[in-house]
């Protein structure tokens, strides 16, 4: 198949280790995978993880092609940073894919489910989240809309570590602000398989609503 776009995959892993998800499954609907690495939370606070994938994407839309960014769980979040807010400027990202995607840091059902003292956003912010804190707004995902960026958000309805009440709203407030946006909740819990059909099939149709089509030969 020809390459109609580049994908900027942007692993999981709480910020703070690297999960086995590659985003590889996503190739064969015409996306060249790039990865993203950046610097974990015991290595540098945020927003360091936002300067590192900015530099990858750099890199990764070289060759001219659409750029879109993806993740999965912590990588998810960094993907909808980086989209929402640009590499160099809001709107030079074609769209993000996010998966099961930590977007809210005071959430209290998130936090209700981790073990005292084992929370990654306060690992990613060097402090406990808090309302009236600069670190903590920036960090959220909903802080950054409006560059009508479009966006998938795919969620599983048993998830646990994110509770997928996040992941609603944030689609209600991406609608809002006057983002394309594509939900889709389903059945499972955190780290679905991104080869399952019907997380494929919604892929597909969203990389057809926002990549131009490519004729072979």
């Amino acid at each position: 198949m020809t390459e109609r776009g580049v994908l900027l995959w942007i692993h999981g892993g709480g910020w703070r280790a690297r999960a086995h998800e590659d985003g590889a499954a996503l190739a064969p609907l015409g996306l060249r995978v790039a990865p993203a690495h950046y610097r974990f939370s015991h290595q540098a606070r945020w927003p360091a993880q936002l300067d590192d994938v900015r530099a990858a994407a750099r890199v990764a839309r070289a060759g001219g092609l659409p750029l879109l960014v993806g993740g999965d769980s912590a990588g998810g979040m960094l993907a909808l940073h980086l989209a929402l807010r640009g590499v160099d400027r809001p709107g030079d990202v074609a769209g993000a894919l996010a998966y099961w995607a930590p977007v809210d840091p005071l959430d209290p059902a998130q936090r209700r489910h981790r073990a005292p003292g084992d929370d990654p956003w306060t690992d990613l912010l060097g402090h406990p989240p808090a309302a009236d804190d600069p670190a903590t707004t920036d960090a959220t995902v909903a802080t950054h809309l409006g560059s009508g960026v479009p966006v998938l958000l795919v969620q599983g309805c048993d998830d646990v570590p994110v509770p997928a009440a996040q992941t609603v709203e944030l689609a209600g407030r991406l609608l809002s602000a006057g983002h394309p946006t594509h939900l889709w909740l389903t059945h499972g819990g955190h780290a679905l398989d991104l080869a399952r059909p019907d997380l494929r099939a919604v892929a597909a149709a969203f990389l057809d609503n926002v990549l131009p089509e490519v004729q072979d030969g």
